[in-house]
């Protein structure tokens, strides 16, 4: 007789396929996920890279389509990682990368951040993240990988106001 499960409680303990393993590719940050201490904050990093990648090559123009595309990839592939890792496991890392680079949004493409104004960017959203500011906690409990995306989204969205706010009226 057939009996659905919980993720939670029954997850699958081995990937079925090529959109499986791509997931794991997606979700880990091309592997930061598996890092042995500090996963999210590797991932983290890869969300500065990426932006001060795109800034160097003057491709800052693009940067919001760059963020909704790692958005909609990060999104199907933490669903999909679920099913056997089970809910928002440490190695699931792509949200952290949204979340950095969304910290970065405004300044892309628009005007160039100093180093220092990156370091701080990169502590403020993990700040944000690791103490989850109301509502961020809510957020975790949505469903087919929102959740695991939604927090992060916030918490970036934080860190680039505090960010910007930091920057115009401190002159930081």
């Amino acid at each position: 007789m057939f009996r659905p499960t919980t993720l939670k409680t029954h997850p699958k303990t081995e990937p079925a396929g090529i959109q499986d393993r791509i997931a794991i590719v997606i979700a880990t940050g091309a592997g930061a996920g598996f890092a042995p201490k500090a996963p999210g904050t590797a991932g983290a990093i890869e969300g500065v890279l990426i932006y001060l990648l795109m800034d160097s090559l003057r491709l800052g123009t693009y940067f919001p389509h760059v963020i909704i595309f790692f958005l909609i990839i990060g999104t199907w592939s933490a669903y999909r990682v679920e099913r056997f890792w089970g809910e928002d496991s440490q190695r699931i890392v792509v949200d952290e990368i949204v979340g950095q680079m969304i910290t970065f949004g405004l300044a892309a493409g628009r005007y160039p951040l100093p180093w220092h104004h990156v370091v701080f960017g990169f502590i403020l959203f993990r700040l944000f993240d690791i103490v989850k500011p109301f509502p961020l906690r809510r957020l975790e409990s949505l469903k087919w990988g929102i959740g695991v995306m939604a927090d992060d989204v916030g918490a970036g969205l934080y860190a680039l106001v505090v960010l910007t706010l930091a920057r115009k009226f401190l002159g930081a």
